[in-house]
């Protein structure tokens, strides 16, 4: 298991962002070029986003599944290589850009003829290794393919629309589904399958090169989900299945409505009355994939906010107790002590903050909100604590020096004088400031390592058009970068200390 406590930076960069000839970055060589890039530059980690399948407006936070992995990022060459799939015709896909119109489609065609090969003529150990790992991941897999399988006849429509017999998951009804569906379940199985074995491999390569994977695992689920349909007793439901209270976040100094997600709430209750094992579950899936994992908003464990159904904003809201701390009690006495750092940003009040301490667990630290407040302001370097993950930006952030652009004048006046640089130099002389610091972990976006400005950034947080679609290509990166982050990474005893 990684070391949380040892000196070790690394890049931020979703498998959907690596170049690759199909329209969306995957598991395929690319991937791995990645882990050798990281390797030349010294880095320890390799933090993506959630690997989950993709929701409304491409979102990985709002995907149909918390266990399944995405079939975007299914990659094609292995399943050429097996003899499953004939070499597709390039579709001229954007390389710098994810059109999920033509690429989601496209793909899943592909992944069709792969699976019908399959079928059709595998070897037999292919054959016994896919039924032996559905047989092993049943207790999701199952559920997850007949709610595919399911949709997909009905164009995608939303599961509290469907009949009523599969909607209240009638026991003659779904067994009925299951063979009518059987093909279909069987495709959405072969998806799952060599989404594990690509993740799996990928893995073990990063970790023979000295590269640990960070995952990120999103607190909620979405309403339209195979979670919420097989367990809709596990959430705040009302008869038509429809949420009572939502999620989200209360207005502030960035958005005077707040943030309506739309998440259904938990039944903590009843989740605790089961040991909380779909949270065991959950993050044994989570460790399947990932060595480190990233929760997002862990806030919402202290504290989490309730906002009724029927509000249009998250204007009218509560407050309500988490779980607290007896959730990870009981994941750790399940799993051992677990490999968890803590997005602790927002409303940060001082139950989340002993939740956090008294599980040991890293906070984050983003440098580009050091510059508006006091010389006291927790996110500038010199008030960090060793038990921290320092980042200067994250996912939801401008690039550094598209931050640098467009930041308020007061706020880019002390971030020169603080850092001592000019706009040149800019995304540098944060990364230097990150890992100096007495963090142990520091975490940078790729685009801040190449110098790319805003509009490059992966997601602007409360707008869905154009979000999440950002690629890179090796010819923007070049040897230069590589080698400039390698110093910084060896000065700051991050990396390997040349004697």
């Amino acid at each position: 298991m990684f070391n949380l406590n040892q000196r070790a930076s690394g890049i931020l960069l979703h498998i959907t962002s690596l170049p690759g000839p199909y329209g969306i970055g995957d598991f395929g060589p690319g991937a791995f070029h990645f882990v050798d890039w990281l390797k030349s530059a010294d880095q320890k980690l390799w933090q993506i986003l959630p690997a989950t399948p993709i929701g409304p407006a491409n979102s990985p936070y709002q995907g149909v599944s918390a266990f399944a992995g995405s079939p975007l990022m299914v990659a094609l060459e292995p399943l050429i290589a097996k003899g499953w799939l004939p070499t597709p015709t390039h579709e001229n896909f954007d390389a710098h850009k994810v059109d999920y119109g033509r690429v989601i489609p496209w793909r899943e065609a592909q992944l069709r003829i792969a699976a019908k090969n399959f079928f059709a003529g595998a070897k037999p150990a292919d054959t016994a290794e896919f039924s032996a790992w559905c047989k092993a991941e049943a207790a999701w897999l199952d559920e997850y393919a007949l709610f595919m399988a399911i949709r997909a006849p009905l164009n995608g429509a939303p599961w509290w629309m469907w009949e009523t017999g599969l909607r209240k998951r009638e026991p003659a009804v779904l067994a009925r589904a299951r063979v009518t569906h059987g093909d279909e379940m069987r495709f959405w199985q072969f998806v799952q399958w060599c989404f594990a074995w690509q993740c799996a491999a990928l893995k073990t390569y990063a970790n023979a090169h000295d590269v640990a994977i960070i995952g990120d695992l999103p607190i909620f689920v979405a309403h339209d989900s195979a979670d919420c349909w097989s367990r809709p007793d596990l959430y705040y439901l009302d008869s038509d299945d429809q949420p009572l209270v939502v999620a989200g976040v209360p207005p502030d100094g960035f958005s005077e409505d707040g943030q309506r997600w739309g998440n259904p709430l938990y039944r903590w209750d009843k989740m605790a009355a089961e040991g909380y094992a779909w949270w065991i579950a959950r993050v044994t899936r989570a460790l399947e994939q990932a060595d480190i994992f990233r929760i997002d908003h862990f806030r919402g464990f202290a504290g989490y906010y309730e906002i009724p159904a029927s509000c249009p904003t998250a204007r009218e809201g509560a407050w309500i107790p988490g779980p607290a701390k007896a959730l990870f009690d009981a994941i750790e006495l399940a799993l051992g002590k677990l490999p968890i750092i803590a997005e602790d940003l927002g409303l940060i009040t001082p139950d989340v903050l002993e939740l956090r301490d008294g599980c040991g667990y890293p906070g984050m630290r983003i440098l580009q909100f050091a510059f508006g407040g006091d010389p006291t302001y927790e996110f500038l370097p010199h008030n960090y604590v060793k038990n921290t993950v320092a980042y200067t930006g994250t996912h939801d952030n401008e690039t550094a020096c598209g931050w640098f652009a467009n930041a308020p004048e007061k706020e880019r006046a002390l971030a020169s004088a603080y850092l001592d640089t000019t706009a040149d130099n800019f995304h540098w002389a944060m990364i230097r400031a990150a890992s100096n610091s007495v963090a142990n972990l520091v975490v940078y976006p790729l685009q801040d390592v190449l110098g790319l400005d805003g509009s490059h950034r992966m997601n602007l947080p409360g707008t869905t058009e154009g979000n999440w679609a950002w690629r890179f290509t090796w010819e923007m990166v070049g040897s230069e970068p590589a080698k400039a982050l390698a110093a910084v990474t060896r000065m700051s005893a991050r990396g390997v200390v040349e004697k």
